[in-house]
């Protein structure tokens, strides 16, 4: 057996009360928590954060896994979810995603910080006001999005909505400025 395909297993022991099995598959958890959280969070200290906290999330929800059900995605979910909440902590940073060897070449040349600062602010002034304000509100200044619907008298929901039409809206964008070059 696959040592993943033990992790369901191991989950129903340690569920059960079996301490051993419960050990066993936390100390098979730590490297797969911490390769999770590298691809989310690039600093070493963050990352070790994220996995202390995955873990300590594991233990405190174990109950609610189904060893019927996969493992990896409950983990996997439990990881996303710490490596936003520690990159929120510890300040927000905007990450574009880029799929081609235009955006290997940017990062190998270090582009300075004041032209990433340009970038955003001209891809952000193309959004709608709206969406802009989100934005700015919950990934720039930091404030949740309850503090942020409060602000707009908005619902949570609408604050989601409009923050993944802005996010949808920047990819956009960036595709189109990738064409023209």
């Amino acid at each position: 057996m696959d040592e993943q395909e033990s992790w369901p297993v191991l989950m129903a022991r340690a569920q059960a009360g079996d301490q051993t099995a419960y050990n066993q598959l936390l100390h098979a958890l730590v490297p797969v928590i911490r390769a999770l959280a590298r691809k989310k969070i690039y600093d070493d200290a963050l990352t070790e954060d994220v996995v202390q906290e995955a873990l300590i999330t594991v233990h405190h929800v174990r109950h609610t896994y189904d060893p019927t059900r996969p493992f990896m995605p409950w983990l996997a979910a439990i990881v996303r979810a710490r490596a936003v909440d520690a990159l929120r902590k510890n300040g927000r940073h905007l990450r574009w995603e880029v799929q081609d060897d235009e955006a290997d070449a940017a990062v190998a040349s270090h582009e300075p910080a004041a032209e990433q600062e340009e970038v955003l602010e001209h891809a952000l002034h193309q959004l709608p006001l709206r969406q802009r304000e989100m934005v700015e509100m919950v990934h720039l200044r930091e404030l949740s999005l309850a503090e942020a619907a409060l602000q707009h008298n908005l619902s949570v929901s609408a604050v989601k909505s409009l923050l993944h039409r802005a996010l949808l809206n920047l990819r956009r964008l960036g595709g189109k400025d990738r064409e023209r070059s």
